[in-house]
């Protein structure tokens, strides 16, 4: 996923694709044990797309403390 297509989602989407991301990695994890995994690739662009996801919710969450704050 591209960083600007994760700006566009919501928070409730948001926590949907990380669950959904971290099952996925779980997956990739377990075939990659079991010697079934052929593209190996796939487990970094998971991890990195878990870290874009985590990323624009601690940004969000930021934000929303500084609005806080400041009213």
């Amino acid at each position: 996923m591209k960083p600007a297509e994760i700006r566009e989602l919501t928070d409730a989407q948001l926590a949907d694709k990380l669950k959904e991301m971290r099952a996925e990695l779980f997956n990739l994890r377990f075939q990659m044990a079991t010697s079934q995994l052929d593209n190996t690739a796939r487990v970094k662009t998971v991890k990195k797309d878990i870290a874009r996801v985590l990323t624009e919710q601690r940004a969000r969450q930021i934000a929303a403390e500084k609005t806080a704050a400041a009213e």
